[in-house]
């Protein structure tokens, strides 16, 4: 039974092999003297499979608002949310305006953001932006050690 399940295999693959070249010779016009040739060799043309890479799907996480940051802000430098409230609010307004004027922004480790397309609509600007991030950026420390905002 190995033998016939075997053989059944390789008439299924020639049989897909040979629909294959079929297909690709439609596609190109030919010549006579080129399928003679081909005809009198008794050679068909050799198929050669491509690799496809499939990447995961990535799932999109919830959007970071203004209130989560500051949270964040307060926990990782150890400052009073009061006082770390309004310097974010404040960079936040900056970098809003730096947009809309259409500067680029290089913000260590955020990342080099560059606006590729802008757009008026009649509710605000459409702004479309590249962001490239380096792959190995450390936190920058200080002499004593504890970790700073890069500027």
């Amino acid at each position: 039974m190995t033998a016939k399940s075997g053989t059944r295999a390789t008439t299924a693959t020639r049989k897909t092999s040979k629909s294959t070249a079929a297909k690709s010779k439609a596609k190109k016009p030919r010549t006579a003297t080129s399928t003679a040739t081909r005809r009198a060799s008794g050679k068909t043309p050799a198929v050669t499979p491509k690799l496809v890479e499939v990447k995961e799907a990535t799932v999109a996480k919830p959007a970071l608002r203004k209130k989560e940051l500051i949270e964040l802000v307060v926990e990782r430098s150890g400052a009073k949310k009061k006082d770390a409230k309004p310097a974010i609010e404040a960079a936040l307004a900056v970098l809003g305006e730096a947009l809309a004027d259409g500067r680029e922004l290089n913000l260590k480790p955020f990342g080099k953001l560059k606006i590729a397309r802008q757009e008026e609509k009649s509710n605000g600007t459409v702004i479309v932006c590249r962001v490239r991030q380096p792959k190995d950026s450390p936190p920058e420390t200080s002499a004593d050690g504890g970790l700073h905002a890069a500027e």
